[in-house]
């Protein structure tokens, strides 16, 4: 598998030496030296101590933390264990000095500071690894919030990124676990998330997608963008004024009720799912803020999970299915979805153990269940049936988790499943709508006019490695594990039942025949006269009667009857 950096750039990187040193620190020595490719050292199977793990990538940096993050995503490839320890990492880190920053929106927009804006706080409202958020005043009085990604941080990524490449391949290498996980994978997913959150653009984006979803719910506010004041490292929105979620006592004193905030939240949740096919993935109590009106404003959309019709139409089959205790309709979702092969899987196996874990959940609050726990046991189906979730549904399970810590925390009866069975069943309604069914007949139309076109193509291709090449045909055949026996079964049951006609038949004509052979009497209940055409007739009849028995018992014990 080729790598864009080779070990000799890589041994230049002044970084390199500090991972080791990290590692070493954190009790994992034989770990390093194995990467570093050491002869002797002992090679592992497992994974060290989940907490030293989190430790190192904490000590390693922002790069190193974003990983672990997307890590605690992960609860198909790591056991329960290493996500709740994955799940603890924070990426707080001390802001950037506002000079730096006022250079940054300058070069970004063109417009010296005091130009953009009527004033702005030069002390960071918030700081993260990536992002520090700043607030300001524009000219025509509106407050607004100025997130401003933190200046180099992409050249220290991409440094990052070489690194965590090389250590991903030597980890492969030296460890069945890193080839059981698919280390190196791991990091190009992370590569390719970490660069939409450096995107303004993209953040602004999903803003907009939101807004127009949540257009007519009064109960929701997403911030108003200003896109003529963003840019791709800086991003201008209306500023929010709440109270973060996991203050209840602050809420309460505000005269708003905090169990109606959470159904809030979970109708909210629910409308991203089934309507909006966009949902905010990172749903922390700092990124739902309880308006003193009572709405509830989102903020922080850098993580955000898209859904396609058809994905929401299973998940909705799914939600509807587990509701209303209907196996059928959720295994119906998942062989839908691509999650389980009737080919490989014991479908069996995986309905009874599912509906096993499942069926202990039902009609019970958010206060009397943990979708954390419910997470750990559809984690444990997913590993021991091999089943390869894709990024989305594990975000979505990580986000069922925060949604239901924000449900439990404003003391929420209410029941997860519930709140979302009405938006299913209107999801699942409109689907089947007129002009629902004919756009979707009219994109399988046009995807079988694509094949029509191919098929000139795909034709020339078959014929020209026919006559190229040497063709090798492999047959291979099920349930014919023995046709020879049945077919001998099949013929000795028909000359049987040939048999047994005949000897019916040559009886009957024995009996009505008009010349009788050789006549004499018999002290069988009284005296009587027999010939030899009757006891030939008689046996021929009795014979034929139990032939006849036997082979319909035979048919019928055979289940063929």
């Amino acid at each position: 598998m080729p790598f864009p950096f080779t070990s000799s750039r890589i041994r230049g990187i002044r970084h390199f030496g500090l991972i080791s040193r990290v590692l070493i620190k954190h009790g994992m020595g034989e770990m390093a030296d194995r990467l570093k490719g050491r002869a002797g050292a002992k090679i592992k199977s497992g994974l060290p101590d989940p907490a030293r793990i989190r430790r190192t990538l904490e000590e390693l940096g922002p790069s190193f933390i974003k990983l672990g993050q997307l890590m605690s995503t992960r609860g198909d490839l790591f056991p329960p264990e290493y996500i709740d320890e994955f799940t603890k990492l924070q990426d707080r880190v001390p802001p950037v000095p506002f000079d730096g920053i006022r250079r940054l929106i300058e070069s970004e927009l063109g417009l010296p500071l005091d130009q953009l804006f009527a004033g702005i706080d030069d002390t960071a409202l918030a700081a993260a690894s990536v992002a520090q958020v700043h607030t300001a005043r524009l000219k025509t009085g509106e407050k607004v919030a100025v997130k401003v990604i933190r200046p180099g941080i992409e050249k220290r990524i991409r440094s990052d990124i070489q690194l965590m490449y090389y250590f991903a391949a030597r980890f492969e290498r030296a460890f069945d676990l890193g080839r059981i996980v698919g280390t190196v994978n791991l990091v190009k997913e992370f590569e390719r998330t970490i660069f939409r959150e450096l995107d303004m653009f993209i953040e602004a984006g999903n803003i907009e997608r939101f807004t127009r979803s949540f257009k007519a719910v009064d109960e929701i506010h997403i911030p108003k963008v200003y896109w003529d004041l963003t840019a791709k490292s800086v991003l201008v929105m209306e500023h929010i004024e709440g109270i973060k979620m996991d203050r209840v006592d602050e809420i309460r004193r505000h005269g708003i009720d905090p169990e109606a905030v959470a159904m809030i939240g979970l109708r909210s949740f629910s409308r991203q799912l089934m309507a909006a096919g966009i949902f905010h993935a990172d749903p922390h109590p700092g990124n739902a803020l309880v308006m003193h009106d009572g709405r509830v404003g989102l903020v922080d959309f850098g993580i955000v999970g898209y859904l396609d019709e058809e994905t929401m139409m299973q998940i909705a089959h799914l939600f509807l299915g587990f509701s209303e205790h209907d196996y059928d309709m959720v295994m119906e979702a998942f062989e839908a979805a691509g999650l389980v092969d009737p080919r490989t899987m014991d479908l069996k196996s995986f309905r009874l153990d599912l509906k096993e874990m499942a069926e202990p959940f039902y009609g019970r609050s958010l206060k009397t269940i943990s979708v954390k726990d419910v997470y750990d046991q559809v984690m444990r189906l997913v590993i021991k049936y091999r089943i390869r979730l894709p990024r989305n549904l594990l975000l979505l399970f990580k986000t069922f988790i925060q949604t239901e810590a924000l449900g439990k925390i404003l003391g929420s009866e209410a029941s997860l499943l519930e709140v979302t069975r009405p938006y299913a069943k209107k999801l699942l309604q409109q689907g089947y709508e007129a002009h629902k069914v004919l756009k979707s007949v009219d994109r399988d139309v046009k995807r079988f006019g694509g094949y029509l076109r191919q098929m000139p193509r795909l034709t020339h291709g078959l014929l020209k490695r026919l006559l190229t090449e040497s063709p090798r045909v492999e047959l291979s055949h099920s349930g014919l594990e023995d046709p020879s026996k049945k077919f001998e079964n099949g013929i000795n049951r028909l000359t049987l039942g040939l048999v047994v006609a005949a000897s019916l038949i040559a009886a009957s004509l024995i009996l009505n025949a008009t010349r009788t052979v050789l006549r004499f009497e018999v002290d069988f209940f009284g005296v009587q006269t027999l010939s030899v055409n009757d006891v030939l007739g008689l046996t021929g009849y009795i014979i034929a009667t139990l032939l006849g028995l036997w082979l319909v018992y035979s048919i019928a014990r055979s289940g063929k009857l």
